[in-house]
């Protein structure tokens, strides 16, 4: 590890400030007895002025939403003022600015504390395949910590960071999570930037993001998406002439917004597929019992469990690595590999350089291959909100790893593989424990429904802590597509007969509102009951107006034509005055329709 450790006095940091969490990061790094997963770390009074900075701006009165927090990068997403090595020495190179990913961490407070280990160039699943050291798993050292992004996983679970950011091709921003346990979640791809990553096969990667909670690591997603540019002037600097890995580390997937039509929640009741009986074959009995039992709590919280031949995902899965597609890693640094030095590993040697002599007519083939299983594996789920999965079928101890350290990558991918290929979202959870140590799922859900995959993980996972005490006030951001507030206050509160026009739409419950005492409430004739709100004219006294209760939601807003669509006469969409003096799009009713009807306003709730 290049580290470089400074004594510091006592700067009196208070707990849940940027700076005492720095200094209990460098606490944690002296007694490490992991070094291998770090491959660099910012000098100690580096970091602590960085913190001393994010404290004075939170003091000022700055919003920055991961105030408080350390996170570690690994090693090939490039971070300002430290080299990017992508596990390989003598690739690397000093960035003049930081990813878009990295960039866009530290201007939401968080502090980078360093760069983490991977298997070389991201390939691999093992975490073994790094001249800096195999990563270990933190429970067993025995067995390994899984890869790519093996340092990444391990620095969160050793509680050295808050935050990590790793990447994923083929599964390496959830492998690493399950053997690590912990949280990993692998955006839909292009909702976070990929410029300022070494790519291991351009077309399919993904930034991702652990953490020890479900929430952290939704909060740091939500930092993290959105598409960007590193400005005029950005790109690397180049350090002793390696400026083909300059050049690769730009571009990366195209990015994309989120599509307005976008889900904002889970369905209450979701459908939720699973793998047929011999397609989890792969999985000991007692692995098989854990994921079992995973598939119990989904039930247990509402969702209907559906066994689903999955052949279409598992054949996609062998196109990565057993097709052309292995010519997108040669296409990387296949120029650097064939040509570098003894530091190259020999078995990331020999899978780029064997990816290099894959013919172009296969690479097409394969392309129309994958067109084919996409669209057969989206009917398989055409009717299910999501995919549950295992994360992996085994943990290999480092003895097996060295074996084979081929086959055993290969059998790790099983569940991963597909993921990036077939265009969908996955979180990957802990879920228990297993022969002594943590058992990992992934939820796999359609492009864009990451938010989707978020709720069904939650019911999954349980939180062993609270997220860590921040220095900034307020809430962690929300993770997902934007949505817009609509206030609701008869039929469509939760658990009324027309609730289900929101929830099937892709709605999210934000909670209770109350308006402004400038409205009536009456009983509208027909089925199902509902109420009309209406507002009192202004100047119109005598206690006319009435504060009522009512709910708001979040709607996707391709979504909101589709509702108003649906509105029955007297009930109209119009603007909302709350008691907070904000106002929203809510359900009204034209005064016509109050003549004659009863008014309950007095009870103040249409449920009371």
């Amino acid at each position: 590890m290049r580290a470089t450790r400074e004594a510091t006095a006592d700067t009196g940091a208070v707990a849940g400030t940027a700076l005492a969490r720095v200094r209990r990061t460098l606490a944690l790094l002296a007694e490490s007895p992991y070094p291998e997963v770090w491959i660099s770390v910012r000098p100690a009074g580096e970091l602590l002025a960085e913190a001393a900075a994010v404290d004075a701006r939170v003091a000022a009165g700055e919003e920055l939403p991961l105030a408080g927090l350390v996170c570690a990068v690994k090693d090939n997403i490039d971070a300002a003022g430290l080299p990017t090595t992508a596990g390989c020495p003598s690739f690397a190179y000093d960035p003049e600015v930081s990813a878009p990913a990295v960039a866009r961490l530290t201007a939401a407070g968080a502090v980078v504390v360093g760069k983490t280990n991977l298997d070389q160039f991201a390939t691999g699943l093992v975490g073994t395949r790094s001249p800096y050291g195999a990563v270990r798993a933190v429970h067993d050292p025995r067995r390994v910590g899984g890869g790519s992004s093996s340092g990444s996983a391990a620095a969160v679970a050793l509680g050295q960071v808050d935050l990590a950011l790793g990447t994923d091709t083929a599964g390496s921003g959830r492998v690493p999570a399950a053997f690590q346990g912990v949280v990993g979640i692998k955006p839909t791809r292009g909702l976070v930037p990929t410029e300022g990553v070494v790519p291991a096969a351009r077309s399919f990667d993904c930034v991702t993001v652990f953490a020890a909670t479900l929430p952290l690591a939704e909060a740091a997603a939500a930092v993290l998406a959105g598409t960007a540019t590193r400005g005029a002037g950005g790109g690397h600097g180049t350090d002793g002439g390696n400026a083909a890995g300059n050049a690769d580390a730009e571009g990366g997937v195209e990015a994309r917004a989120w599509p307005a039509d976008a889900p904002l929640a889970a369905p209450p009741a979701p459908r939720v597929a699973v793998p047929l009986a011999a397609q989890l074959a792969p999985l000991s009995p007692t692995w098989r019992a854990a994921f079992d039992r995973a598939a119990d709590r989904l039930r247990a919280a509402g969702a209907t469990v559906v066994p689903v031949d999955i052949e279409p995902f598992l054949s996609a899965a062998r196109l990565l690595y057993e097709g052309g597609f292995a010519a997108e890693r040669h296409a990387a640094v296949g120029a650097f590999v064939e040509a570098g030095g003894d530091d190259v590993d020999p078995t990331v040697r020999a899978i780029i350089t064997a990816a290099g002599r894959l013919p172009a007519h296969r690479y097409a083939a394969d392309l129309a291959r994958l067109a084919e299983l996409r669209r057969a594996a989206t009917a398989r789920i055409a009717d299910c909100a999501a995919l549950l999965l295992p994360t992996v079928p085994e943990h290999p101890t480092l003895e097996a790893v060295a074996a084979d350290p081929v086959g055993v990558n290969s059998r790790l991918g099983t569940y991963t593989n597909f993921v990036n290929l077939l265009d969908l979202a996955a979180v990957a959870v802990p879920a228990g424990s297993v022969d002594g140590g943590p058992f990992g799922v992934t939820v796999v859900a359609r492009a864009f429904a990451d938010r989707v995959a978020a709720d069904l993980a939650a019911t999954l996972s349980p939180q062993r802590a609270a997220p860590p005490a921040r220095s900034g006030e307020g809430g962690l951001p929300a993770w997902g597509p934007p949505g817009l507030r609509l206030a609701v206050f008869g039929a469509h509160l939760a658990g009324q007969p027309l609730n289900h026009q929101l929830t099937g739409r892709g709605a999210r419950l934000l909670g209770p509102v109350t308006t402004a005492p400038r409205y009536r409430m009456v009983a509208l004739p027909g089925e199902p009951p509902r109420p009309g709100l209406l507002r009192v004219p202004d100047g119109e006294g005598g206690g006319a107006g009435h504060a009522l209760v009512g709910e708001v939601w979040a709607l996707p807003p391709a979504q909101l034509g589709h509702l108003l669509a649906t509105l029955p006469e007297p009930m109209a969409l119009g603007r909302v005055l709350l008691d907070d003096g904000t106002s929203v799009t809510g359900f009204l009713c034209e005064a016509h329709a109050a003549r004659g009807a009863e008014d309950i306003s007095a009870h103040r709730d249409w449920r009371a």
